[in-house]
């Protein structure tokens, strides 16, 4: 789970990692309840507040590296409340000596959830230290780093991702529940991510606790994934597998650590030969899950 950050004005962060995923809580309240896909934000065109912090919804673990990135923020008012804004902002990236890197456009994200983010999708040459600054910031933004591939433990995007035997509703391996899914289990235990690798299809795998969320984005993001499941059927084989092996979330489960993941919710979006193609990290909305998914058919 990836909770909002606190700023350098005791506001929100734009630096400092995210809690790593031993610090997820047992508190499981939802931001949303399942919105069908694709469904259009007519929420948007709010005026930002004055002077907002650019709230941090992305890890900051050794994550990214060189090339395209995703940057999901949401803002926050000068009391340090999250808060609504326009359909998109506009802004820039720089580097550590100020430099301007290339221009940005975040486009806001509501769907099914209750506190919208801004989606930022930009391509970085270097792992170097950035800002992310947005129009009307409190001229902070948020900072992030690009790291050397060698320095970067998780998949990376253009390699494969490495099969794994994830618990199924024939075999919990040792995972108990299999899935925190509640009134019910998710319905994408039916096979291993081993078997959806090798199943010659796009794979869809998501790593998430929905009972163990404290900011709610991990069950909306597995609900939004069962709709697509619903509405694609079998062209991608998709898969969760739960974080923790225990209810008491006291125990790390295999399918986290053999990816050295440090962080949830997380979907990799893999081609048909098992190489990821795109990742989504901390939080997304149903429209924009549905354009990735959408993209991982065309």
């Amino acid at each position: 789970m990836i909770p909002p950050k606190l700023t350098r004005r005791g506001l929100f962060a734009a630096t400092g990692g995210a809690l790593v995923l031993a610090a997820c809580s047992s508190d499981s309240n939802s931001e949303s309840t399942p919105t069908s896909a694709g469904a259009p934000d007519t929420a948007g065109g709010v005026p930002a507040p004055d002077g907002f912090a650019v709230v941090q919804r992305f890890p900051n673990h050794p994550l990214f590296t060189p090339g395209d990135v995703r940057l999901p923020v949401s803002l926050a008012d000068q009391a340090g409340n999250l808060s609504d804004g326009p359909a998109t902002l506009t802004g820039w990236i720089e580097d550590f000596n100020g430099n301007r890197i290339t221009d940005v456009t975040a486009q806001r994200r509501a769907v099914g959830i209750e506190v919208p983010y801004w989606e930022v999708r930009a391509n970085l040459p270097e792992a170097l230290v950035y800002t992310m600054r947005l129009e009307g910031d409190d001229g902070y933004g948020a900072t992030f780093e690009l790291y050397e591939e060698s320095d970067v433990l998780s998949p990376l995007t253009g390699t494969k991702l490495q099969p794994f035997d994830t618990p199924t509703v024939d075999d919990h391996r040792g995972v108990e529940p299999y899935c925190s899914h509640t009134p019910e289990p998710c319905p994408l235990h039916a096979i291993t991510l081993t078997d959806a690798l090798a199943a010659g299809t796009p794979v869809a795998y998501m790593i998430g606790t929905p009972a163990h969320c404290t900011t709610g984005t991990c069950s909306p993001g597995l609900e939004f994934l069962v709709v697509e499941h619903e509405r694609v059927g079998d062209s991608i084989a998709m898969v969760h597998a739960d974080v923790y092996a225990d209810d008491a979330a006291t125990e790390v489960a295999p399918a986290v650590t053999a990816l050295n993941v440090q962080y949830e919710p997380i979907i990799y979006l893999c081609d048909a030969d098992g190489v990821i193609v795109d990742r989504l990290d901390g939080i997304w909305d149903a429209s924009e899950l549905t354009e990735r998914i959408d993209l991982l058919l065309s």
